[in-house]
This record gives C-alpha cells, sequence and structure tokens, in this order.
C-alpha cells in the first residue's frame, strides 16, 4: 500500500470540509485553536509512520486518552473494572447525569465521561499517579519524551468542571468512587490535558491492532482484552454517534473534543486524524470525513 500517495488523496478529498463546524470553546483553552489545521497520520505493525498536513503538531487530545487508560487498567486489574461501568451506549451527551440514578451509579461505559472518571479511580488505586503512570505509558511506546499535559488546559478544565464534579460525587454517593473526589478528577483533568500529535497518538495504540502487544513485543493486554477495547470504541468511541460512524467508518474509533480521531485496523494499522471543527455531537467533521474516505478507498474495515 501507497499510504502517502493514499493520504494526499483522503486530504484533497476533504479540503472543503476543514474549518466547518465549532471548535469546543466551552472549554477556554481550547477555544482559540486555528479551526483550519488538519493533520493525519498512519502508525503500521512495524513501527513505520506516514502522515499528511499537520500530522505532527501537538493538539489536546481530550477523551482519546481514556483509551489508554482504559487500557493500563485492564491490565492491571484484568475483568474487576466492569463491576463499576458497563459497556453499553449511553444515547445521551457524554456528559449527561441523567442514567446514573436511574442506574445506581454505574456508568454505561467507560468512554463517556462518568465512566471515565470510575477508570481513572481504578487507576489511581492501582499505580497511585495515575496520570503520571499514563504519561510514561505513552514516551515509552512512542520514544518521545516531548509528549506532556498542557497545563493550561488541565487547569480550565477545573475551572470549568462542575458536571463532571457532579458525576464523581453522585457516583460516591453509590459507593462506585473508592478515592476522594478531587484526587480523582485531579488525574482526569490532566489525563484529558495531554499534548500529543497523530504521529504519537498513531503510534502510542498500535497495540490494540496488535492484539494487546506492545512495539517491543511485550503483552499488555490478553487477546480478548483487546477485543474489549476495540469492542467498546465500535460501539461507544464517538459520543451518541456511535451508530452513524460505524455506519460510515466501519472502524472502532475514540474521538476527542480536540478535533482528534483515533481508528482502530487490527492486524493492519492504527490512524490518528485531527481537525478541530466539531459536529453537534463533538466529533470532528473533517476527521470523521478523512476516515470514511480512507475505508472507502481502501476497502478496510472490520466488516
Amino acid at each position: 500500500m501507497d499510504y502517502q500517495t493514499l493520504l494526499d488523496n483522503v486530504a484533497a478529498e476533504v479540503a472543503p470540509l476543514i474549518g466547518t463546524g465549532n471548535v469546543a470553546d466551552y472549554i477556554p483553552a481550547l477555544a482559540g485553536v486555528d479551526p483550519m489545521s488538519f493533520g493525519m497520520a498512519i502508525a503500521d505493525l512495524d513501527g513505520g509512520v506516514h502522515g499528511v498536513g499537520q500530522w505532527r503538531q501537538a493538539f489536546s487530545v481530550q477523551s482519546i486518552s481514556k483509551v489508554f487508560s482504559l487500557a493500563m487498567t485492564l491490565s492491571r486489574d484484568g475483568q474487576t473494572l466492569w463491576k463499576s461501568v458497563g459497556r453499553e451506549p449511553s444515547g445521551n451527551p457524554f456528559n449527561s447525569l441523567v442514567q446514573l440514578e436511574a442506574e445506581n451509579g454505574v456508568p454505561r461505559n467507560p468512554f463517556i465521561n462518568a465512566g471515565a472518571i470510575v477508570v481513572t479511580d481504578h487507576l489511581v488505586e492501582l499505580a497511585g499517579d495515575a496520570s503520571g503512570a499514563l504519561l510514561d505509558f505513552l514516551r515509552s511506546e512512542t520514544e518521545e519524551d516531548t509528549i506532556g499535559f498542557d497545563a493550561d488546559v488541565a487547569a480550565s478544565e477545573a475551572a470549568h468542571g462542575d458536571r463532571n464534579a457532579s458525576l464523581a460525587h453522585f457516583m460516591r454517593s453509590y459507593g462506585n468512587l473508592r478515592n476522594p473526589v478531587p484526587t480523582v478528577l485531579e488525574h482526569y483533568f490532566r489525563q484529558c490535558s495531554l499534548s500529543m500529535s497523530c504521529e504519537e497518538v498513531a503510534l502510542a495504540a498500535t497495540f490494540l491492532a496488535r492484539h494487546g502487544v506492545l512495539r517491543d513485543g511485550r503483552r499488555l493486554l490478553t487477546r480478548s482484552e483487546a477485543k474489549q477495547i476495540n469492542a467498546v470504541m465500535l460501539t461507544c468511541g464517538t459520543y451518541d454517534a456511535a451508530g452513524d460512524f460505524a455506519y460510515r467508518v466501519g472502524l472502532p474509533a475514540k474521538s476527542g473534543v480536540g478535533g482528534g480521531i483515533l481508528a482502530v485496523i487490527p492486524q493492519r494499522c492504527t490512524i490518528c486524524v485531527w481537525s478541530p471543527g466539531l459536529d453537534v455531537q463533538g466529533n470532528s467533521v473533517a476527521g470523521a470525513a478523512a476516515l470514511d474516505v480512507f475505508t472507502t478507498m481502501t476497502g478496510w474495515s472490520i466488516f
């Protein structure tokens, strides 16, 4: 496969959509991001990476980080986590409180905010410094020590995190949060503030295309655990638009309101695309279109 020509063709196809949608201005630190930005990278299973546009420019990964924290938690805690969080699509916005009361403080899946807070809580208990362990993992997998947290984004998230605090306190009232709420939220906001490029995100996630095996050959997850993460990405990874995304793209994926989308093609490659303009569900308009064009051009999907 001539990845470079393919990426150039995808970028040309979606060029009219770059700049459409709206940046995540409800997080003040993200409001000033250039909406005309676009980057896309493919990482193959041998560690090769190809890219187009601003594929080496760092951006705020936001909820894409939840994939990595989930993988780290499963690798240390096996199936215990699934007693505290479900695996079903929510059908509601990612920061909704509606279902928690009806379902006794157990969030629907690990990718909505409530579910990711539960995952972070488990990782705090398992690793102590949850966000630090996550950062160490990402730096190791990418061999890039410049990956870090954006202090301004983390502070902005914390200053405007009342809804997330409400979710956390509500779950703790049901006994579904083990650590103090301020501690869990500190690590949660920090992980969402990770700044990475398309190249780095794609490289860091290749273990999901290798059925749980890291770049150095060590196994992070069992084959079954890697399957579980990919399955939940497919059904829950793009907020309450997961069904339409699966229909269009046909790949496990996780989006973030920073405009990034990570997608996995098992046994082949991983892809990260970034364009900050979001649709009403919080997914990148040009990013989703780029992945749609990619799978149409290649015929690669899980179906």
